[in-house]
């Protein structure tokens, strides 16, 4: 277990083992690629972050992880992978999100992305030099989890 403060000030408990943080997941996380390229969303607040939400009445974490990215990004992703679980001790209401990893079938062009200004498709290179990150791509658990997706990549 990795254990970190996020930048809120919440800490963070971060597993890459299934079922050990304390509550089920009700978030998830989509890291995927397609041609080699991250698939990013534009959030009007936040900045450039991976697609992500809440889980649906009725869905499983990964239809919830699929359907997160293409609302988000007009990604097609067919089949995706589990990667991590991290718990969020938020002082409001504690969370847990799925984080999962997969590669895209296609992007819709002309996509119409819900609650975000669309994809955007970064290399390593970019997503690393950028500026213009979400509060949460730039905390520890972040980078522990790219270290793991380019671990699994080699």
């Amino acid at each position: 277990m990795f254990t970190y403060t996020d930048l809120n000030g919440c800490g963070v408990e971060l597993s890459f083992k299934q079922g050990v943080v304390p509550v089920k997941p009700t978030h998830v996380l989509m890291l995927a690629k397609y041609e080699g390229k991250w698939i990013l969303t534009d959030h009007p607040m936040r900045g450039i972050e991976f697609p992500g939400g809440k889980l649906e009445q009725g869905e499983t974490l990964e239809q919830a992880a699929i359907r997160e990215a293409y609302e988000e990004t007009g990604a097609i992703i067919k089949a995706v992978e589990w990667l991590a679980t991290y718990y969020v001790q938020h002082q409001q209401q504690p969370f847990a999100k799925a984080v999962f990893i997969a590669t895209a079938d296609s992007v819709e062009p002309n996509f119409v992305h819900h609650e975000t200004n669309g994809l955007v498709l970064m290399s390593d290179d970019e997503l690393f030099a950028s500026d213009n990150l979400s509060f949460y791509m730039k905390d520890l658990g972040m980078k522990k989890m790219l270290e793991k997706v380019r671990e699994r990549e080699a």
